[in-house]
């Protein structure tokens, strides 16, 4: 092979341009199922040129014929100039008409990656410009585009007859198939610079089938993103009927866009969707917005007095604003925040937005270092719940917690100190004002027997502040109005035995524990309970120094708590379980009301169980059996059976506590969660879902349900693979919340790849 640069001569009379034509592959050949030239794109052979004037050459014979001005190029050709390469098999340049032919297995990759191939180009005497028949081009970003012909002007493709496709043009085996989506149109154009595709007369084909005319079609190429109309959603459903939302994207910046989203109804006025992203180099945030007018329909929110409110049923702009945005300052600070906020209480669910019944709003800043965290912040709630009222709903601000850990200052243990304060306003309602500072002590030690024994000493002092305390309804969470202080005081040994051993061709461990809390009387009552109200024992709290979830109420009782854990270890399968109760040592009355398991001296009898067999099956069961009699006042199991594609989901939750109907932070409920989901083809698939209320007036005496009350049900069917996702659902709701009915929906979903959409 010969191998060289050109020859001032041959440098200014052969090849002096860019090797950049195009090649191409008819739109019908990619119906053809045909695919592109395995050509590869290591670097090349020729040498890489020192200027822009210079073409780097490689190939295995040169002939130059002095008196027909022609030159020859043959066997392995390469070009190489300005990032540009070509390779084919034969290069012939006609000096006195400037044409160059390149023929035979010809490739050509340009400075972005694209890739061209054919077997035969004609190009300019520069190599910039030139014409192609039966094109296929190769897109680095993901794509292909194939046309009956095309030229390069100026680095812009112009193909005629073509097609564009994102999908794979050969299966898993290397054989060609059909693309699942392709778009046809007579005319195609394509700016690298501007990495954009445009249509003219385009028509999108789905499965060989065209489905939807877009004569005014223009997106952009790969993952990247790009100015233009976005997939449309179709929907339908009682309350609005038939919608019709058509995405516009505004690719404002690299790191800045903007999505405005016109939603069209044939029983209700349209509505228009905004989302705006920002991307720092610190943090990002982003703004979405709904807005319409309507009809805003009252649902019984009760107002200061008992009155019940309708003064909202009116017409006026109805709407809707999440926003939520963080910026990290340094590596340990941080700041973040997030604002919900909706104009009715049932905007959300009558355009099928969100199905929360309260919408929070956040803001704070936090440090978290090797050994502190730091956190300021505060947040408010507006509620959306029927009859509940709003000047009940708090506002927490500030709410400041500090923690300090340090290793072996005391004994060998680690100790943290902690500060926290709140401060909770409502504008119909208690005000609370709290802070305390806390000193915590641990200790872990393993014996030479194998025990592991753990110590814990727990001192506390707190300082609260409450006005309005009768607004509140449950009058154990009032507290005394006024100024009180409060000590705390918690000592407690925890003793773990693990026992391990090989056992049915695994390991096996048998773990025996016990727990000794002791902690003197303390007036819980005289303090409000804003944090602390929904209480229950269950295996996460069992062995926990404080079974209130807050820090409004303490567990002033010395206790023994003991316990068995369970563990079992194959190579396919895993067991672990646990089981254990308390008994209270003092005889005095626990401010933790009935039903909750530990009201008595002897607790109620709490465990979980779980299960797992390779990734196929896993099961958690949770129980709390009373203490007296055994029957279940808690069952809970949450399974999975299936594989990735083919499943079966069940949840089931039982609480029959027989507690206070009062506290409605602990009502009692019965509810079934069934979810599935079947793949009967390699890319196909059907899923359903439904949520029954199974509450009656054993779980709940205020319920007037029948024990059979379906709440939502979903039915679809999908297809998807590497380039295309399409699915139909159908879903049925049972509840009506002001002018959010129930009844049917439909939704249509389809997505593209590699359509920079």
């Amino acid at each position: 092979m010969q191998t060289n640069r050109f020859s001032p001569l041959l440098r200014n009379a052969l090849l002096a341009g860019s090797a950049l034509p195009m090649l191409g592959w008819s739109a019908q050949a990619m119906a053809q199922q045909l695919n592109e030239p395995q050509a590869t794109i290591s670097t090349p052979d020729a040498p890489v040129p020192e200027n822009e004037d210079e073409i780097g050459f490689a190939a295995d014979a040169l002939i130059y014929d002095s008196n027909t001005e022609i030159v020859t190029a043959s066997g392995n050709v390469q070009l190489l100039r300005e990032g540009n390469r070509l390779r084919a098999e034969k290069v012939v340049w006609n000096r006195n008409t400037g044409q160059v032919v390149a023929q035979g297995n010809v490739s050509v990759t340009d400075p972005e990656g694209n890739i061209a191939y054919g077997d035969r180009f004609d190009v300019t005497d520069t190599l910039k410009d030139g014409a192609v028949d039966n094109m296929l081009l190769v897109l680095q970003s993901g794509g292909r585009l194939a046309a009956k012909s095309g030229e390069r002007v100026n680095g812009v493709y112009t193909m005629h007859k073509a097609a564009y496709t994102g999908c794979s043009v050969e299966d898993s085996e290397g054989c060609p198939k059909n693309p699942t989506w392709q778009i046809n149109a007579v005319k195609v154009t394509y700016d690298p610079n501007k990495q954009r595709v445009t249509y003219n007369r385009a028509t999108v084909e789905i499965f060989g089938l065209p489905l939807i005319p877009l004569p005014g079609l223009s997106h952009p190429v790969g993952e990247g993103g790009g100015t233009g109309l976005l997939v449309p959603n179709i929907r339908y459903d009682r309350t609005n009927g038939l919608e019709v939302a058509l995405p516009y994207y505004f690719k404002l910046a690299p790191n800045r866009d903007l999505t405005v989203t016109p939603h069209v109804y044939s029983d209700t006025l349209p509505m228009v969707e905004s989302t705006f992203r920002h991307l720092w180099d610190r943090g990002a945030y982003q703004i979405t917005g709904y807005v319409t007018h309507g009809r805003r329909v009252g649902i019984g929110e009760t107002l200061p007095g008992g009155t019940t409110s309708t003064a909202n049923s009116e017409k006026d702009l109805r709407g809707y604003l999440d926003a939520s945005g963080g910026l990290q300052l340094t590596p340990e600070w941080s700041v973040s925040g997030s604002i919900r906020v909706a104009t009715d209480r049932t905007f959300l669910r009558r355009y099928d937005i969100s199905r929360d019944d309260r919408l929070r709003s956040t803001v704070g800043v936090q440090r978290i270092g090797t050994d502190s965290y730091f956190s300021l912040a505060g947040w408010a709630v507006q509620t959306l719940r029927a009859g509940d009222p709003q000047g009940q709903t708090p506002i927490a601000l500030p709410v400041m917690d500090y923690r300090l850990r340090m290793t072996d200052p005391v004994l060998g243990g680690r100790v943290q100190l902690q500060a926290n304060t709140l401060a909770i306003t409502r504008t119909h309602g208690q005000d609370t004002q709290r802070a305390f500072a806390a000193f915590e002590w641990n200790l872990r030690k393993l014996t030479d027997m194998g025990q592991e024994v753990s110590f814990t000493t727990y001192l506390r002092g707190d300082v609260y502040h409450s006005t309005g305390n009768l607004l509140t309804s449950v009058e154990s969470y009032r507290g005394d109005p006024g100024w009180k202080a409060r000590g705390i005081a918690a000592a407690a040994i925890d003793v773990r035995w693990p026992f391990i051993g090989e056992a049915f061709g695994g390991v096996q461990r048998i773990t025996p524990r016990i727990q000794i809390v002791a902690a003197p009387h303390l007036a819980n009552l005289s303090v409000p309970n804003e944090d602390a109200r929904a209480v229950d024992l269950e295996d996460s709290n069992l062995f926990a120094l404080n079974r209130f979830a807050g820090y409004d109420r303490f567990e002033d009782s010395t206790r023994i708590t003991y316990g068995l854990e369970y563990g079992l270890t194959l190579p396919d399968f895993s067991l672990e379980s646990i089981i254990g109760q308390s008994y209270r040592l003092d005889n005095r009355e626990s401010i933790l009301p009935d039903g909750t398991g530990l009201s008595d001296r002897m607790s109620d009898i709490v465990g979980r169980t779980t299960v797992r067999f390779k990734d196929f099956v896993s099961l958690t069961h949770r129980f709390r059996l009373d203490k007296d009699n055994l029957a279940v006042r808690r069952n809970e199991v949450d399974a999975t059976i299936g594989s990735r594609k083919t499943y079966v989901m069940v949840g089931y939750l039982r609480l029959n506590r027989d507690i206070d109907p009062s506290l409605e932070d602990l009502r009692d409920r019965e509810e079934l969660r069934l979810g599935a989901r079947i793949q009967f083809a390699r890319f196909w698939s059907v899923f359903g879902s439904t949520v029954v209320d199974l509450t009656d007036e054993k779980e709940d005496p205020l319920s007037s349900a029948d024990g059979y009350e379906p709440v939502r049900n979903r039915l679809g069917i999908a297809y998807e693979d590497d380039c295309l996702t399409l699915g139909l659902t159908w879903r049925r709701d049972y509840q009506t919340t002001g002018d959010a009915r129930k009844g049917n929906s439909f939704q249509l979903r389809l997505a593209f790849r590699n359509i920079g959409i």
